[in-house]
């Protein structure tokens, strides 16, 4: 028998992946937190259950080959350009910065030019998979923050391909001339520039034929080869296998096929990252960590307070408010899981030692195990820092009885042009600058700043208005205006919106006369629909509405189900149905009459009335004639209904001896 330490190694590997995913989630821990511990654990400098780490780092890379394919096929030009200055003017600023500061702090300690340039590289990234999962687990990534931090997390992802570009200039390997590096990033720019060529004419039509095939087997390895491939075909321009995979990923990006591709390669992503986060663990030295623990814990200490600085710089740019600052820089404090491959890379062409390697790479995942608590205090350190600062100047001196809208968002834009419509006065106000700015050059009474803040609120008036609206994505800015307003004005009536059914009762305890819950209303919408295709009456309809939204939407919140409810629709279920019909001049029904249709033998429905205009004809005469404009009332059961209208519009109607005579219209 063969040996095979790389089965062993598999085994070791998956087993762990498994017993920590599965903690993981039962702990509310990130994934990624507890892959990088078990990494240490299993390693070398651990248990030992690995040894040999060079197995391993094979499969590490192609998980960073499948994570840079991934970003790719989300960086499409739609999704970039809605993130717009978040993601060019955000992440610009803070990548420079804190590569710039970093620089600086290392050539204060002696570094070499090239090593300080390095390491700003290094800390210049966060963590996309930690902060994302994390803000997505707490409702927060539509909130001004989380777009802010996205915007931000996107820049830095599209920036590992150019570092990696950098790393073996920086090391000596390739030469550093400008005319070279010209040469070199020029070259690369034809690359992307004949990727996107491909994009618009050639891989289209193949991706085209993969899915007319319905082979589920080509979709997979359609995926696959345009990943393994795309990376394979850049190191044999001598550039690195990440930055053709994420080639790959752009050039599918912009075609119709990418979600398909997503989801091909979802349980591959998923395999080959855990097994990169696994290696990363193993790959830090717990004796030189432990060596060197006062020197990490420092660094640590000292990178998260700098890159928090920074990206409160970098968020004031973008003139946002000082909360969402402190919210996305505590977000965006740690070290990114890119910076582990810029890591190993410049340990790899000889730019950094093995000292050093360890330090950064037990310094990263030091921050990379902050970052669940750093995220779920930073609502706390905001609401710390930004008190309220008194009253404000009024925004219209003698504003009262007025509607004070709090996030211009579509639930916003759409109440602002109906009150207007109602001749109804009414002030916005929202966190977003470019939104406010818009509003503002289309003549909207709309303010840029935080609701959350008393100062904010009494400028708009809160104490003399009539109505609240808060329609927000930060659930936990959601509660607090609420709260503000309630204390503010006691008399107020406070309208909240929320994504989530669960925050209803929250949000009522915090003061909300009214709580609407997307999710919830969604439901009573899907029904409503439902029921009017069953032909249910619709005042039986509007009360089984009425019946769910009643206490607060207790029916779907109890555990076991309403019985007043179940039981009165399936009372009016069980009777049968009735529905209108308005006859056109295009249907087979105009110019017939009632004998002449047949509607009851052919489907069993019956016109019980005909209203014509003013005239109601209540049991009307088989001899009477149908004209168009006429509306009939037909009760049956839903399927004969059904069947009745396909007759009345033309589609299957018989003709009767009593009608023999009459022209078929329909």
């Amino acid at each position: 028998m063969h040996e095979m330490p790389l089965l062993h190694d598999l085994v070791v590997l998956f087993g762990a992946a498994l017993a920590v995913l599965a903690l993981s989630q039962r702990l509310k821990v990130p994934p990624v937190v507890g892959l990088l511990l078990t990494g240490i654990v299993v390693g070398p400098s651990g248990l030992a259950l690995i040894e040999e780490v060079d197995n391993v780092e094979l499969f590490a890379e192609l998980g960073v080959v499948f994570l840079l394919f991934i970003i790719g096929l989300e960086l499409n030009f739609e999704r970039l350009k809605k993130l717009g200055r978040l993601l060019l003017l955000g992440g610009g600023v803070q990548a420079v910065a804190t590569a710039a500061a970093v620089t600086g702090v290392a050539l204060a300690f002696g570094f070499p030019v090239a090593q300080a340039l390095f390491f700003g590289f290094v800390v210049a990234l966060s963590s996309t998979a930690i902060v994302l999962k994390l803000l997505q687990d707490r409702g927060e990534l539509d909130s001004p923050h989380g777009q802010v931090t996205l915007g931000i997390l996107l820049f830095q992802d599209f920036l590992i391909v150019p570092l990696l570009l950098m790393v073996p200039v920086l090391a000596g390997k390739a030469a550093a001339s400008p005319k070279l590096l010209l040469i070199r990033f020029g070259g690369g720019l034809l690359v992307v520039l004949g990727v996107f060529i491909l994009a618009r004419y050639l891989l289209p039509k193949v991706l085209a034929l993969v899915a007319h095939s319905r082979v589920r087997e080509l979709s997979v390895i359609g995926s696959l080869f345009a990943c393994l491939g795309g990376a394979l075909v850049t190191e044999s321009l001598g550039f690195s296998l990440a930055l053709g995979s994420f080639l790959a990923g752009l050039l599918i990006a912009d075609t119709e096929f990418h979600h398909q591709v997503l989801a091909e390669t979802a349980s591959f992503r998923d395999v080959f990252t855990s097994i990169f986060f696994l290696s990363i663990g193993m790959l830090l030295s717990l004796e030189t960590a432990l060596g060197s623990l006062p020197l990490i814990l420092g660094l640590s200490v000292g990178l998260v307070v700098l890159k928090a600085v920074v990206v409160l710089g970098a968020v004031a740019v973008l003139r946002y408010p000082r909360r969402t600052g402190i919210i996305a820089a505590l977000s965006l404090a740690q070290i990114g899981e890119f910076s582990f491959v810029l890591v190993k890379a410049g340990h790899d062409n000889g730019l950094i030692s093995n000292t050093h390697y360890q330090v950064a790479v037990a310094s990263a995942v030091l921050t990379m195990l902050v970052t669940p608590a750093l995220v779920a205090g930073a609502p706390k350190v905001a609401a710390l820092l930004t008190p309220g600062q008194g009253p404000a100047e009024p925004v219209e001196v003698g504003l009262k009885d007025h509607v004070i809208i709090v996030g211009y968002g579509l639930s916003g834009r759409h109440l602002a042009r109906v009150l207007k419509a109602a001749r109804t006065r009414y002030w916005a106000v929202d966190l977003n600058p470019t939104t406010v700015r818009e509003a503002q050059a289309a003549g909207e009474p709309i303010l840029f700043g935080d609701a959350t803040r008393r100062d904010i609120l009494e400028s708009l008036g809160v104490g003399r208005a009539r109505v609240l609206s808060v329609a927000t994505s930060d659930p936990r800015a959601l509660h607090q205006t609420v709260q503000l307003a309630r204390r503010l004005g006691p008399q107020l009536h406070i309208i909240a919106r929320t994504r989530q059914l669960t925050e209803i009762e929250g949000l009522h305890r915090s003061g909300a006369d009214e709580v609407i819950s997307l999710e919830f209303e969604s439901s009573i919408e899907i029904a409503t629909r439902v029921l009017t295709r069953l032909h249910v009456p619709r005042n039986i309809i509007r009360a089984q509405a009425r019946l769910l939204r009643q206490d607060g939407y207790q029916y779907l919140r109890s555990p076991a189900p309403v019985e007043g409810i179940s039981r009165k629709a399936a009372e009016a279920l069980a009777a049968g149905a009735t529905d209108t019909f308005l006859v056109s001049s295009d249907h087979a029904a105009a110019g017939r009459s009632l004998r002449g249709l047949d509607l009851r033998n052919q489907t069993g429905a019956t016109v019980i009335a005909v209203v014509r205009g003013d005239e109601h004809h209540t049991n009307p005469t088989p001899d009477l004639r149908l004209e168009a404009g006429d509306v009939l009332v037909l009760v049956g059961s839903h399927a004969e209904i059904d069947e009745a209208f396909t007759a009345l519009e033309g589609r299957a109607v018989a003709t009767t001896g009593a009608d023999a005579t009459t022209p078929e219209t329909g």
